[in-house]
């Protein structure tokens, strides 16, 4: 009687807290709904506690980060002020960032070692091909360029099994892919042979698809790497592999080995990475095969699966395609879909100026199709509006409030011509209240560094820093930043773009000034605790970031710093102590919590910095093409509140 009188009070007890609970909601939920989350964006959070407090922060030691800590020689932040006012502009649209031998020394460095081997490398090349360029002073007659396109750049190349022989086993693509291109192969892979002092049996062949050699004595990229292994690879069954190089350096290898991929594994434009085929390790008994035609018997339905081998065999003709996607390569053999390889980072369609075949293979013919027809050098032609009116005003003689550097890679002519015809032409930038300039590095292609010469010489807006190109060194580019606007325009507050984004000026510029003028800050759409990923487009690996967290940081695409934390990285990058990372958002977020060690720095969060796309009332809107930015641009003229353009 007693136990039953507990349950019963203890049933009696749950209803009434699910009553309780069920009120409690009902009422929070029109509560958060009518309050909205706008005010969210507005105004500053909690910081971390770790991060609210200088003396917290000398307390508390933060966990040991890939990086060198601020030396006890470094100036304190006041001194940074002075030591600007003592500079000057030199002049010209070369970037005043102190590049030297010591800068990219690799010796000197901990866990970036890589990076800094491959940022001295494409600093010395850059430098060269830039001096080379301007002592030459030559030019590239444009009208000559638009009658010829056609013959430089055909739509469709075709070579017979000899004439590929003859051309050293390279089909020339002379003006690279571009989407919906593909290249056709008819071959026929040969027999196995042993390896050399090895009896192993071995069959395989390698096409790839090379760009433009960027130092003598090295091979050219690999854009794509494709090797399927008939025979001869180390788990003794059929795989095929892809990947790419850059540098002698390889990336990330996407292995095919006869197993679909994972249905939570990412996709290439809908396709999976790679195909089932029937390998030697598959169950196909005699058991299975009863086991199948019982549960048919007894009514269970069973998908009917085909089972393909693997895509090539010895002496056995095949046709292979090549297609270029959205957001990847694509094979099919024979009419089936084989593999999907998404788009590296940093590789584009256009650097892939040649297709190789080589090992086990006899081709027969080679064809490629729908390539451009327009040289890439040709696009400055078609999207440089080349008038007075689109001119940046010249330095101001005084110091700014704003600057905003925009990150721009040199063959993106129509999208500095976007922004010089949109949010470059608000009052606050016409008046030199807010300056602006593109930051541009050396291009691989020599005709598209004299058109950017060119453009840099006419509209006055482009900052040339001296290196080859590179994704994984976007982050000198910043540094370059910091240093034009802490010291060039003495900037009060200095933001960072990308030239796919839309930045509402006005609104950008009263952000920063809600903080404390005193105070240093951090403005952006702001990650806490952003883990880093370990596989996939954005991979990181241990050996260069070992730990599970990266500090707070900004998202890319837009945020917006305090002088006297540009004044820092850039005084540290000067005397060699600045950590380099190949994210740029992650490096910037290293550095202020380096800088708040010296001084306390205000994180500003606010997601209407957006990162994906646009949202209501944004300061900035990412991802915008050419033809939103004009759409952007003109709907902000028109209309009070900012609204978004969803067409690309």
């Amino acid at each position: 009687m007693f136990i039953s009188l507990a349950k019963q009070r203890f049933v009696q007890i749950l209803i009434i807290v699910g009553f309780l609970y069920i009120v409690l909601v009902s009422v929070e939920i029109p509560f958060v709904f009518l309050t909205g989350f706008s005010s969210l964006s507005q105004e500053s959070l909690t910081r971390l506690p770790g991060l609210s407090r200088e003396v917290n922060v000398q307390e508390k030691d933060s966990p040991i980060r890939p990086l060198n800590w601020v030396s006890k020689s470094s100036p304190p932040p006041v001194q940074f002020l002075h030591h600007r006012r003592q500079l000057k502009y030199q002049g010209g649209f070369i970037s005043n960032l102190s590049f030297d031998a010591k800068t990219f020394d690799p010796t000197t460095k901990d866990r970036s070692l890589e990076l800094h081997k491959s940022a001295k490398v494409a600093w010395e090349l850059g430098r060269k091909l830039w001096e080379e360029l301007e002592s030459r002073n030559f030019v590239i007659d444009s009208t000559e360029n638009v009658n010829n396109g056609s013959e430089r750049c055909p739509h469709l190349v075709s070579l017979s099994a000899s004439e590929f022989l003859d051309h050293g086993n390279v089909m020339e693509l002379p003006c690279g892919l571009t989407l919906g291109s593909y290249v056709t192969v008819v071959g026929k892979p040969r027999g196995t042979h042993p390896r050399t002092k090895s009896k192993v049996a071995f069959s395989q062949f390698i096409m790839e698809l090379q760009g433009l050699r960027t130092v003598d004595g090295e091979e050219p990229p690999r854009i794509l790497h494709f090797n399927p292994r008939l025979k001869g690879d180390w788990n003794r069954k059929p795989v095929i592999e892809l990947n790419t190089c850059f540098r002698m350096q390889w990336g990330s290898a996407l292995l095919c080995e006869g197993w679909k991929s994972e249905a939570y594994d990412e996709t290439v434009d809908g396709e999976v990475k790679c195909e089932k085929w029937i390998r030697d390790d598959n169950n196909f008994s005699d058991e299975s095969k009863l086991t199948w035609w019982l549960q048919r018997l007894v009514g269970q339905k069973k998908s009917l699966t085909v089972n393909w081998p693997f895509p090539f065999a010895e002496n056995k003709l095949f046709v292979l395609t090549l297609s270029a996607g959205m957001e990847g390569y694509h094979v099919n053999v024979d009419g089936r879909h084989i593999t999907s390889f998404p788009y590296r980072t940093g590789y584009t369609l256009e650097d892939a100026i040649g297709l190789t075949l080589n090992g086990d293979i006899d081709v027969h013919a080679v064809f490629a199709s729908s390539l451009p027809t327009s040289h890439p050098s040709d696009a400055t032609q078609k999207n440089l509006e080349m008038s007075n009116q689109w001119k940046a005003p010249p330095l101001p003689g005084q110091p700014v409030d704003l600057f905003i550097g925009i990150l721009s890679a040199g063959n993106h002519f129509a999208e500095r011509m976007a922004i010089r015809k949109s949010w470059m032409q608000h009052n606050l930038v016409k008046s030199s209240i807010v300056h602006v300039r593109f930051f541009v590095a050396v291009h691989p292609r020599k005709e598209v560094n004299v058109e950017l010469k060119n453009e840099a010489e006419f509209f006055g807006d482009i900052v040339i820093v001296p290196y080859m190109d590179n994704y994984d060194l976007v982050v000198l580019k910043t540094v370059a930043i910091c240093e034009y606007g802490a010291r060039t325009v003495s900037a009060k507050f200095i933001m960072k773009c990308d030239d796919d984004t839309f930045v509402r000026v006005d609104a950008v510029m009263n952000e920063a000034k809600k903080v404390n003028g005193d105070r240093s800050f951090y403005i952006g759409n702001i990650n806490y605790y952003h883990k880093p990923l370990r596989f996939g487009k954005w991979a990181v690996t241990y050996e260069e970031w070992p730990e599970e967290k990266y500090p707070p940081n900004a998202n890319g695409p837009g945020y917006i710093l305090s002088s006297d934390i540009a004044l820092f990285i850039v005084f540290e990058f000067e005397r060699h102590n600045l950590r380099l990372f190949k994210m740029e958002d992650v490096s910037m977020g290293m550095w202020v919590e380096r800088f708040n060690r010296l001084k306390p720095v205000d994180y500003v969060h606010t997601i209407k910095f957006c990162q994906f796309g646009c949202i209501e009332d944004y300061y900035t809107a990412h991802y915008q093409s050419p033809r939103q930015m004009m759409c952007l641009w003109k709907k902000f003229q028109r209309q009070a509140k900012p609204q978004c353009c969803n067409m690309r």
